[in-house]
């Protein structure tokens, strides 16, 4: 199997060397076996390794550690859960919304106790989130999801007026914003390959640029195929996310969606000393399809999000569009005048994965206890993904925690319906919120497209 370069899929892929490791050499028998290189296959194997190092692990990547969501995205490990908080609260209740918030704020205490116990490089820097609103529209959803943390006892969410968010971040269209506390910004693809490294100090393997052909899990062991050879396990972990549309028992609990981003040059003092910028927050504004936007260790602004792509198959070349990148360019321009002429350097996408009710999902398969899953982080899974290798730890080894009692494991998922409809649906469900977007947004100009 050709593969290429790997580097290509991002920006944050080119900043440290890596040498992926060797594929699966042959047939192979583990007790754990575990699909998916990313945060959460890695983070379970770390996991699994530590409370029971007698158990032999194998992680198998189809490409390389890092080649999926974990080395692509924009590098917030935060509190979101799923949509926002009103779509969680109107689907689960308050007292599971406020559950499910209090479990992120753990998730991201998380990564940072992971990057510093394991001594992992990762431009880690904690400065909070702030949500921007730039129509009266997002700064009246801002106050009544304030308000709404308020009554579930979460005060230290703030909304701050619009002289308090230019002074920590200067742009003439912020009108308000929600300051949460709890966010940090890395170099995600840093992270990931330092989560290896801690994975395989702690005794599991990984196998990289080993696609997995087939998975038999009625067979005892259970039987995981691939080009290179067999592996037999007695539990499989399923930790391919957004690829999890080819794995049939998974296909229709989420969808595959794809998002956008793009990456300045460094910037000189002159363009960044008039936007401020000093605490380094991560950034999003308050549409439904969120532009996401943070600075890099070396200034590099990167802008994503916005509109979003859903395709039937997988299609060559899907993680790129002229259009969308456009926009986010453009976008990036609006908020921010002094960037006018800034020179873009790197573009890229890639696949996230959305349940249809929009909240992340994970358990066990079947009534065996063997097959283990994690998919539907909606574009948040840094710290979350993370978090989830404890869950799956304490789901693999059979041990009831209040980790296993969270709500939204092994909950009931609504399921896409098959093709042509999931399509129709899909796109039913994108269209929906951008029109949402347009109304909250009427009479605001924000470059080419409005995204």
């Amino acid at each position: 199997m050709e593969h290429g370069d790997f580097r290509d899929k991002s920006y944050w892929l080119t900043t440290r060397a890596y040498e992926p490791g060797p594929p699966l050499p042959g047939d192979r028998t583990v007790d754990v076996a575990i699909v998916g290189g990313g945060y959460t296959g890695l983070s379970t194997a770390l996991e699994i390794r530590r409370a029971r190092p007698d158990l032999s692990v194998a992680v198998l990547e189809a490409e390389v550690v890092g080649f999926g969501a974990s080395g692509r995205n924009g590098g917030f490990a935060m509190t979101l859960f799923g949509l926002d908080l009103a779509v969680t609260a109107a689907r689960f209740g308050d007292a599971r919304a406020a559950e499910a918030h209090r479990h992120m704020r753990s998730a991201v205490d998380a990564v940072g106790e992971l990057v510093g116990r394991e001594r992992i490089d990762c431009d880690y820097t904690r400065g909070g989130l702030l949500v921007v609103g730039f129509t009266r529209a997002h700064v009246e959803r801002l106050e009544s999801e304030v308000e709404h943390f308020h009554r579930l006892g979460f005060g230290d969410i703030e909304l701050w007026d619009g002289a308090r968010v230019r002074a920590a971040v200067d742009s003439p269209r912020y009108l308000g914003a929600k300051h949460d506390p709890f966010c940090a910004v890395l170099n995600p693809a840093k992270l990931c390959w330092g989560l290896r490294d801690a994975a395989v100090r702690a005794g599991a393997t990984v196998y990289e640029r080993t696609p997995v052909a087939e998975v038999r899990l009625r067979e005892d062991p259970i039987r995981v195929v691939t080009p290179h050879g067999t592996v037999r396990a007695g539990k499989l972990v399923l930790a391919t996310n957004a690829f999890s549309r080819w794995l049939p028992a998974l296909h229709r609990k989420a969808a595959p969606v794809f998002t956008y981003v793009v990456m300045t040059e460094p910037l000189d003092t002159t363009r960044l000393g008039p936007i401020g910028w000093k605490g380094r927050q991560g950034i999003e504004d308050a549409r439904n399809l969120v532009h996401y936007y943070r600075l890099t260790a070396d200034d590099r602004l990167v802008m994503g999000g916005g509109a979003v792509n859903y395709f039937r198959g997988g299609l060559p070349g899907a993680d790129l569009d002229e259009r969308i990148h456009a926009d986010l360019e453009a976008h990036a321009r609006w908020l921010f005048p002094s960037l006018e002429g800034v020179r873009f350097t790197h573009r890229w996408g890639g696949p996230v994965s959305v349940p249809l009710d929009m909240a992340p999902a994970l358990g066990t398969l079947g009534d065996g206890g063997r097959v283990f899953y994690s998919l539907g982080c909606v574009g948040h899974g840094v710290s979350l993904s993370i978090k989830n290798g404890e869950v799956l730890r304490d789901l693999v080894l059979g041990e009831e925690s209040d980790l296993t009692r969270l709500f939204f494991v092994n909950r009931r998922v609504v399921p896409f319906p098959p093709e042509p409809l999931r399509w129709v649906l899909a796109h039913a469900i994108r269209d929906g919120l951008v029109l949402h977007d347009r109304w909250a947004e009427r009479g605001v100009r924000q470059g080419p497209g409005t995204g």
